[in-house]
C-alpha cells in the first residue's frame, strides 16, 4: 500500500518490495542473483541518444521531455517500421532527433502544431490501421499534453519546467504526474496500489545525464531513483534467470500475447523486476571483486537496459504489453 507521505521514489520501492513478497507469477532468485551481481561489467559503454545534448540549455532540455513524453509503445514494436540496425525505441530517438535538425529547437507551438499524419511522417510510419497507427495516436496525445504542460508549468519555457523543480529530483517526478499517461500507478490484488512511475523517473535520469549532472542535470536526490519499471530489464534478469516466471506466464511471453497492462502477471514482473535491481545494487556495491560503493540504481538500470541490446536477449522473446507507460 502506498504512503503518501513517502517521495516518489519510496513509493516505488515499497510498494514494489510488497509486490515481491506477495508474488504468485514472478520470483527473485536470491542466489542467482548474488552470482549475477559479482560478474556484472559495470564499465559497458552506454548508447542513447535520449540522453545526448543538444545545441544549448533550452533545446537540450526541450529534448529529452519530448522525448521521454513519448518513451513507450514496447508493446507495439514488433509492428513499428524499424530504421535499418534500430530497435523501436532508438528509431523513436533517431527520428525525433533527425526532427530537430530540420526543423530547429522543439517549442510547445510545434508540438502542437502536428497532427496524427504529421508525426507518423515524422516517425517514418504509414496509418494503416495498424498498432503502429494506434500509437502515432497515442503519440498525439502525449506531445499535445506535454505542451500544454510547459506553458502552464514554464510558460512555454521547458527549461524552466526543469528550473522549478529547484534541483530536487522527486519534486520535478512529482510534476510530470500531472499529465495522464505518466500515472503509473496500479491495483495488486494482494498488496493494493502500486506505483512505478517508469516515465517520470526517467526523464531525470536523462536531464542528468544530458546535462552531464551539471545546472539543470543536477539533482540532490539522483540516489533515490528506482530502476525504470519496463519490460527490458526484467527480460535481463529473466535470461539470467535472476527472475524467475511461472510456466504459464512465461508460454504466454513466448506466444506474443499482449500481457495486458495493469493485470496481476504484468505488475509482478514489472515490480520485482524493481526489487530485484535494488537488490543488485547493494550486491555490487560490496562485491568480492570490483565494489562499487557509490552505485546509483539508475545507472545500474541504464547499464542492464543496455545489455538487453545483445543478440543473447534479443533472440529470446520478452513480455509486451501495449500501454503508455514504458
Amino acid at each position: 500500500m502506498i504512503d503518501p507521505t513517502q517521495t516518489l521514489f519510496d513509493q516505488v520501492r515499497s510498494s514494489c518490495a510488497d509486490v515481491a513478497q506477495h508474488s504468485s507469477h514472478v520470483w527473485i532468485d536470491r542466489e542467482r542473483l548474488a552470482a549475477y551481481a559479482e560478474k556484472i561489467d559495470m564499465d559497458r559503454p552506454s548508447n542513447d541518444p535520449g540522453q545526448q545534448p543538444m545545441n544549448d540549455e533550452e533545446s537540450t532540455a526541450a529534448f529529452v521531455l519530448t522525448l521521454d513524453a513519448i518513451n513507450f509503445g514496447s508493446g507495439y514494436f514488433p509492428s513499428l517500421r524499424k530504421r535499418p540496425g534500430h530497435s523501436g525505441y532508438h528509431t523513436v530517438a533517431a527520428s525525433l532527433r533527425d526532427w530537430v535538425s530540420t526543423n530547429g529547437p522543439i517549442t510547445t507551438e510545434s508540438l502542437r502544431q502536428q497532427t496524427i499524419a504529421d508525426w507518423a511522417v515524422v516517425f517514418g510510419q504509414q496509418l494503416d490501421g495498424s498498432p503502429a497507427q494506434e500509437l502515432m495516436e497515442l503519440f498525439a496525445v502525449a506531445l499535445t499534453d506535454l505542451a500544454d504542460f510547459v506553458d502552464q508549468r514554464g510558460e512555454g519555457r521547458f527549461s524552466a519546467v526543469v528550473e522549478a523543480a529547484n534541483h530536487c529530483a522527486d519534486e520535478l517526478a512529482q510534476s510530470l504526474t500531472a499529465m495522464p499517461f505518466y500515472r503509473d500507478v496500479h491495483e495488486h490484488p494482494e498488496v493494493g496500489t502500486v506505483a512505478l512511475y517508469k516515465r517520470a523517473q526517467i526523464t531525470v535520469q536523462d536531464l542528468a545525464v544530458a546535462f552531464n549532472h551539471q545546472g539543470l542535470g543536477q539533482f540532490g536526490d539522483l540516489d533515490q531513483l528506482t530502476m525504470f519499471a519496463d519490460n527490458l530489464v526484467p527480460h535481463v534478469l529473466r535470461v539470467e534467470q535472476v527472475l524467475v516466471f511461472d510456466p504459464e506466464l512465461l508460454a504466454a511471453i513466448e506466444r506474443g500475447d499482449n500481457i495486458a497492462v495493469g493485470t496481476q502477471p504484468e505488475l509482478e514482473i514489472r515490480a520485482c523486476g524493481v526489487h530485484a535491481v535494488e537488490l543488485l545494487t547493494e550486491a555490487i556495491r560490496v562485491r568480492a571483486t570490483d565494489p562499487r560503493p557509490d552505485l546509483l540504481t539508475g545507472h545500474l538500470d541504464n547499464l542492464l537496459w543496455n545489455t538487453g541490446a545483445d543478440p543473447t536477449y534479443k533472440a529470446i522473446p520478452r513480455h509486451r504489453s501495449r500501454c503508455v507507460f514504458y
